[in-house]
C-alpha cells in the first residue's frame, strides 16, 4: 500500500475524471486498487504496478494544475507510454504544444516515440521511420506534409509507394495506367482524406500540388521544394531505394517508412529499407526513429497480434525446419526511439 498526497491547486474533478472515470481506467488497466479522500489518494496492488499508478497520477496532475483539460484519450496514452519505462516524463509528447492543425482537427503524437519522431522531421531533411503497422508512421509524416503546404514551406508534396504485391497476385488489371497503380496507392489517398476533405484534396492534387505515384516514375526526376514521402518502403528494392533517395533537390525534405517484418519482394531482391541503416551511418542530417508494438495506435487487437507473430516468429525460429520466406527479415528485431545522430543498429 501507498499513500499519495497531492499538491496544492490540482484541480481534482479533472483529474479524476467524470465518476472517477479516469481512476477506474488506471485501475483496470494495471490492476490496482485506488481510494480517494480529498487530496490523497490511497493505492494497494502489486508494487511495480502500484509505483506505476501513482507516477501516472503525479503527471497528470500537474496538468491540471496549469488548467490543461484531461480527457480519457489523455489517460490511455500515459498508460501506454509507462508499458516499457515506469518513470518517464509525459508532458512533453501529450501538450497541444505538439498538435498538428489539419482541416479536419488537431493530430498530436500520442507516444513518446511518435513526439520523437516529428521532431526528428523538423530537424532533419531526411528521416527514416521502421516499425511495425499501426505506429502513425505514414498518418504523421501526412499530416507534417500538410502543415508544411499550408505554411508554403514547401509548395508542393510527392507521396510515392512501390507498386508491389502484397503476397498475391493480382493478375492483369483493366484500364489506363492510372487504373491499373491506383489500388497500390489507395492507402496513400485513405490517409489524405482523413486529414482533409475530399474535394479539397482532390483540388490539390488537380493543381499538382499533391502528387500521389508508383515509385518507379521517380526516376529521372530532381524533387525540389517538396516534402517527399516514401511509404511502405520496406517493398523498394536496393537500387530503387538509392534512386529514390538520390532525387531529392534543393529546399526539400524526404520521409521514409516502412515495417521490415512485411517484406512482399521475391525471396532473390533484397529490401533496400533492410540495409539503409548500414548505409546511411554517421551521415549529418539523416535520422532513423524506430518504432516497436508499444507505439501501435490501431485497434488495441493490433498490438496483441502483432507481438503474438513476434512470439510465434522466436518460437519457430529455434525449430530446424523454419525457413525463412525472405533472407532479408532474419532477425530483425526493432530498437525504439529516435537515433538522432543518423546511426541506426546494424541490420
Amino acid at each position: 500500500m501507498r499513500k499519495l498526497k497531492l499538491r496544492e491547486g490540482v484541480d481534482l474533478a479533472n483529474l479524476f475524471g467524470p465518476h472517477d472515470l479516469h481512476l477506474k481506467m488506471i485501475e483496470g488497466e494495471l490492476q490496482v486498487r485506488m481510494a480517494a479522500r480529498g487530496d490523497e489518494i490511497t493505492l494497494h496492488g502489486q508494487p511495480e504496478s502500484v509505483l506505476r499508478a501513482e507516477h501516472i497520477l503525479r503527471e497528470l496532475a500537474d496538468w491540471t494544475r496549469t488548467y490543461y483539460e484531461l480527457k480519457p484519450d489523455d489517460i490511455s496514452r500515459a498508460i501506454r507510454a509507462t508499458e516499457e519505462q515506469r518513470d518517464i516524463p509525459l508532458k512533453p509528447y501529450t501538450f497541444s504544444a505538439s498538435a498538428l492543425p489539419t482541416k479536419k482537427g488537431n493530430v498530436n503524437p500520442k507516444t513518446p516515440n511518435q513526439q520523437a519522431y516529428l521532431e526528428a522531421i523538423n530537424q532533419s531533411d531526411l528521416v527514416i521511420a521502421i516499425g511495425p503497422a499501426g505506429t502513425g508512421k505514414t498518418y504523421l509524416a501526412m499530416a507534417m506534409a500538410l502543415a508544411a503546404l499550408t505554411q508554403k514551406q514547401v509548395s508542393r508534396i510527392i507521396l510515392a509507394r512501390p507498386a508491389v504485391e502484397a503476397g498475391e497476385h493480382l493478375g492483369f488489371l483493366p484500364g489506363d495506367l492510372f487504373a491499373k497503380v491506383h489500388p497500390y496507392l489507395r492507402p496513400l489517398y485513405d490517409a489524405l482524406y482523413t486529414m482533409m476533405d475530399i474535394d479539397r484534396a482532390n483540388r490539390l492534387i488537380e493543381r499538382g500540388e499533391i502528387e500521389i505515384a508508383p515509385l518507379a516514375f521517380m526516376r529521372g526526376r530532381t524533387l525540389d521544394d517538396a516534402f517527399v514521402i516514401l511509404d511502405e518502403a520496406q517493398n523498394a528494392t536496393t537500387e530503387q531505394m538509392k534512386m529514390f533517395l538520390t532525387r531529392l533537390g534543393l529546399n526539400s525534405k524526404a520521409i521514409v517508412t516502412g515495417d521490415i517484418t512485411q517484406i512482399d519482394l521475391p525471396d532473390s531482391q533484397k529490401s533496400g529499407l533492410a540495409q539503409i541503416a548500414e548505409i546511411l551511418l554517421n551521415i549529418e542530417g539523416i535520422q532513423f526513429v524506430y518504432f516497436s508494438e508499444q507505439d501501435v495506435v490501431r485497434h488495441r487487437l493490433v498490438k496483441e497480434i502483432i507481438k503474438a507473430y513476434d512470439r510465434f516468429e522466436q518460437y519457430t525460429s529455434c525449430s530446424p525446419r523454419k525457413a525463412s520466406s525472405n533472407p532479408s527479415t532474419a532477425s530483425l528485431n526493432y530498437p525504439s526511439g529516435s537515433d538522432t545522430n543518423g546511426q541506426g543498429p546494424s541490420l
